[in-house]
């Protein structure tokens, strides 16, 4: 008994001195080996957290590395934290990277803010230690100071629409109030939740505001309130999402839309832009004698639903870019007035396969499943305007719908146009029946505009494009193009007039 005790306590002395000791690189000379030489983060608004970014730690080396360290130089103080392959502490200690293998450290940046107006550059270092010796990797980010909007009245009910059942829906909206007044436009501002541009309220927008949204977030112009833009060409109003990092840059969706709501008026961007939102632009029922927008010289590109859309509303555009959204790039339904000039309309969505035509014009309201209200399109006209994309339609119809009830009017002219659609013939007769009442001239139908670079955002016809002097000068009111080209004699169809080469 006493000799099976003694051997079952030998056994484990035994075993343990058959382990082979681990052994560690300890040449002074060995160096970490980075994916990248910088982990940069784009220009991150101050007090708000960044997407994380990761960077890969190699040991190029045919024995294990002992780390001892891996920290922050900046200590507690820094403006970044990190994970070391899923520790985080702020320390981390004892950290093994095998022969020929790796780790990964996953960085986030959030910026203090202060006084300056501009842009700010701010860097720490990640710190290795070991084997004696310190190695660094820079991180860096750009901060920028911010005008925030929060909501300060967390429950406020607002009667939305009668849906297909009679029923009346309501939504609960966190709201700020704007303070038009005092408007700051030497910082950019980030707007949370519904702000709103109060009753008899005109928000000034001059060159170079920036207004940044987050996810659900809106600009609610109210009721008999007005929002003025006045943007120029190299330095435009923007109306964005608040992310930018990586590819948040250009991913639609991000943010809701501008609402003009019934009642406001007198509406009107110049020079502006308006992306990555779900509707760029909702208008609402026009109830003065003034367009409810004007917009010129403005772009609204990359949303994920729509980019403008008028309901019932009067809406002026000329000079105008709509590009590259999930559905229509313009929705005028419930009636209206509307007049399109000089302007590309022009959808190469690449997000889903697109299932809606570009342009769709309808002339009544249907609440429930049997009622249905007559409204007018008293006047829908386009002028020297492109409207192509991707989409065939049914029956080769293309990139326009009429959405018609034969019990209300309906007046869509097209006039030295370029259309990708079978509905309008190239004398401007509609091809079916029955129908709207259609009417247009110098017309081209389905031929590719032949933009430079459709992918890339790039709308200008090409130097074969059929728009070439296509145009009339009947119908230019403003001087340059979108790119502040001098229009031809004739101009070019569409936003953009081509460059011609000698």
């Amino acid at each position: 008994m006493q000799r099976i005790l003694f051997i079952a306590l030998l056994i484990p002395l035994l075993l343990a001195s058959c382990v082979k000791e681990e052994r560690y690189l300890t040449d002074q000379s060995a160096r970490l080996s980075f994916s990248d030489d910088t982990v940069a983060f784009d220009t991150v608004f101050s007090t708000m957290a960044t997407i994380t970014r990761q960077v890969r730690v190699y040991n190029t080396y045919d024995e294990p590395l002992l780390i001892d360290a891996v920290t922050l130089q900046g200590g507690p103080a820094s403006r970044f934290r990190i994970n070391v392959d899923g520790d985080t502490s702020f320390v981390a200690r004892d950290v093994v990277i095998a022969a020929h293998d790796s780790i990964f450290i996953f960085v986030q940046a959030n910026i203090n803010p202060n006084d300056q107006t501009t842009p700010y550059l701010v860097e720490d270092h990640i710190v290795f230690s070991f084997n004696d010796k310190q190695q660094q990797l820079l991180l860096t980010a750009y901060g920028r100071n911010a005008v925030y909007h929060h909501p300060t009245h967390p429950r406020s009910i607002y009667q939305l629409y009668i849906n297909q059942w009679g029923q009346v829906d309501t939504m609960w909206m966190p709201y700020s109030i704007i303070d038009c007044a005092n408007w700051d436009h030497t910082r950019p501002h980030v707007i949370m939740g519904y702000a709103v541009v109060n009753s008899n309220e005109t928000l000034h927008l001059t060159a170079g505001d920036e207004l940044y949204f987050a996810t659900d977030s809106y600009l609610w112009v109210y009721d008999s309130a007005t929002l003025d833009c006045r943007g120029t060409q190299g330095n435009p109003v923007r109306f964005t999402s608040l992310r930018h990092d990586g590819h948040y840059d250009s991913l639609p969706g991000q943010w809701g839309y501008i609402w003009l709501s019934s009642g406001s008026k007198d509406n009107v961007m110049d020079w502006t832009r308006v992306e990555n939102a779900t509707y760029g632009i909702v208008v609402d029922t026009c109830v003065t004698g003034s367009p409810t927008l004007t917009i010129t010289n403005s772009v609204v590109q990359n949303n994920s639903m729509c980019g403008i859309v008028g309901q019932g509303a009067w809406i002026v555009g000329d000079n105008l870019l709509v590009a590259c959204c999930g559905e229509s790039l313009m929705n005028l339904q419930y009636g209206g007035r509307y007049l399109f000039s000089n302007s590309t309309f022009a959808n190469y969505w690449r997000y889903s396969s697109r299932k809606t035509p570009s342009l769709i014009i309808n002339n009544y309201y249907q609440y429930d499943r049997q009622t249905i209200f007559p409204r007018p399109i008293e006047q829908a006209e386009f002028r020297n305007c492109i409207i192509y994309g991707t989409y065939s339609g049914r029956d080769n119809s293309g990139e326009l719908l009429f959405d018609y009830y034969d019990g209300a009017t309906m007046n869509a002219t097209f006039l030295n146009c370029l259309l990708r659609t079978s509905l309008i013939d190239t004398l401007g007769h509609p091809t079916f029946a029955p129908a709207p009442t259609l009417s247009g001239s110098n017309l081209i139908i389905g031929q590719d505009p032949l933009f430079v670079a459709p992918n890339e955002h790039d709308f200008t016809p090409g130097k074969q494009s059929p728009a070439i002097a296509a145009g009339s000068n009947d119908f230019i009111t403003i001087p340059t193009d979108l790119n502040g080209n001098a229009r031809g004699i004739p101009p070019t169809i569409g936003a953009f007039e081509a460059i011609q080469e000698d």
